[in-house]
């Protein structure tokens, strides 16, 4: 029996489930699948994440947009935005949902969670949830310098008794040694062993620094290098705007914004000949994280030649905000899906620096990591998993012990051991 098999099997015998597995299993392409297979059958899907740049991941939105939660924290704060009492319309949304996928679960909070719970109790909601992630990548964000409280420190995620479905092999990369440095990594285990090979990877860096792609943990940091590097290429600096389509009058521009950075849109996508860069999506010709160079630009095209030698020529690609709309469906009142706005943009952007946050779900061959802004755990974890070819894997030489720098949760490693998913 394939994953998507026994997802669709135990979702359908009226079971939660839990989808986990470390980075380059393969999560979000199953997750797609999973949506894909209800879409496909004409079911209702909630595609949900805790953070914009993870709900764009899936083609969805934010748990707290679609719940109507506001900007609450916890319940408590649900009761003072006068926010618990749930409304009719948000009541029948949630309740017409066959499935409901939450995606990124290791970045919701114990309280978000409890909200999730109780908007599903207010809903009455009888169908099938998916929650997908792996709580030893990026935790919830708190506000100042509160602990942090994971999904499954709440009483309600041992109700749900989720059923685990594991996924392990990685597909970035099939360097066997690289892949148990990843295992190790992941666990914040260093040893010797793991000290000298992190090592191995502290390599000169040539002065023409255009092949790779720098993973910083600042945006400051990735945009200074970006410009810094760009404007070494002495070439005509070529901009194409974003262009942007409103559906729905009220739709304000600030919500475009948002929308356009959390799904690594560029407004302005500024680009010469010659200068490297990264793809941003899937497609059937190019994959998510892959690099190429421009070879050529004209007022409809970006021709874009990848390392195979092969030459892409792009044209710009829609990007859609949807919501959900009660509308009359032969003489029944339903929800369907209907787009708020859709941003067309060509699907690439300048490879010389990335965040780590919004390297999420690439895959990325020539990839030097600078560590010394890492600060949160299992953030070096993401970042080296990244990379789908470690003989071409640079790290800068740390200005720390790769033990300050290589750490995890130890709740999140707890909870993980004893779930028995290591």
């Amino acid at each position: 029996m394939n994953f998507l098999n026994e997802i669709v099997d135990k979702l359908e015998s009226k079971k939660k489930v839990f989808l986990t597995g470390g980075a380059g299993v393969g999560k979000t392409t199953l997750t797609k699948s999973v949506i894909s297979h209800y879409e496909q059958d004409a079911k209702k899907v909630a595609k949900l994440a805790s953070t914009g740049m993870a709900a764009t991941l899936i083609g969805g939105q934010t748990l707290h947009s679609f719940l109507d939660l506001g900007i609450a924290k916890d319940i408590e704060e649900l009761q003072k935005n006068s926010k618990y009492e749930i409304k009719t319309k948000v009541q029948k949304l949630i309740s017409s949902m066959d499935l409901i996928v939450i995606d990124e679960i290791s970045m919701v909070s114990d309280t978000l969670f409890e909200m999730i719970a109780l908007r599903l109790e207010q809903s009455n909601f009888k169908g099938m949830l998916l929650v997908v992630g792996d709580f030893l990548q990026l935790p919830p964000v708190v506000r100042g310098y509160s602990e942090v409280h994971f999904a499954f420190e709440s009483a309600i995620w041992e109700k749900f008794n989720f059923e685990i479905v594991e996924l392990t092999h990685i597909y970035r990369t099939d360097d066997k040694e690289f892949i148990e440095l990843l295992a190790k990594v992941r666990e914040g285990f260093v040893d010797e062993d793991v000290h000298n090979e992190l090592n191995s990877y502290i390599k000169p860096l040539p002065q023409d620094l255009s092949e790779f792609t720098f993973l910083f943990a600042k945006n400051d940091s990735a945009a200074m290098h970006n410009r810094a590097q760009l404007a070494l290429l002495d070439s005509e600096l070529h901009t194409k705007e974003a262009q942007i389509i409103k559906h729905v009058k009220s739709v304000k521009d600030a919500d475009v914004e948002r929308f356009m950075d959390d799904a690594r849109i560029e407004r302005t996508l500024e680009i010469k000949i010659g200068a490297p860069v990264l793809f941003t999506r899937n497609s059937w010709n190019y994959f998510n994280g892959e690099r190429g160079v421009v070879v050529n630009i004209d007022a409809t095209y970006v021709y874009v030649q990848k390392s195979d030698l092969i030459v892409i020529k792009l044209e710009r690609v829609a990007q859609n905000k949807s919501h959900w709309v009660q509308k009359s469906v032969d003489a029944k009142l339903q929800f369907v899906e209907e787009s708020l706005f859709s941003i067309f943009q060509f699907p690439i952007k300048p490879s010389y620096a990335i965040t780590i946050h919004k390297s999420q779900g690439m895959s990325i061959v020539d990839l030097v990591i600078q560590s010394n802004e890492i600060f949160a755990p299992s953030q070096f974890y993401v970042a080296i998993s990244r990379s789908s070819n470690p003989k071409r894997l640079n790290l800068i030489a740390p200005k720390r012990q790769w033990r300050d720098i290589i750490f995890v949760n130890n709740k999140a490693m707890r909870f993980v051991k004893n779930s028995a998913m290591l």
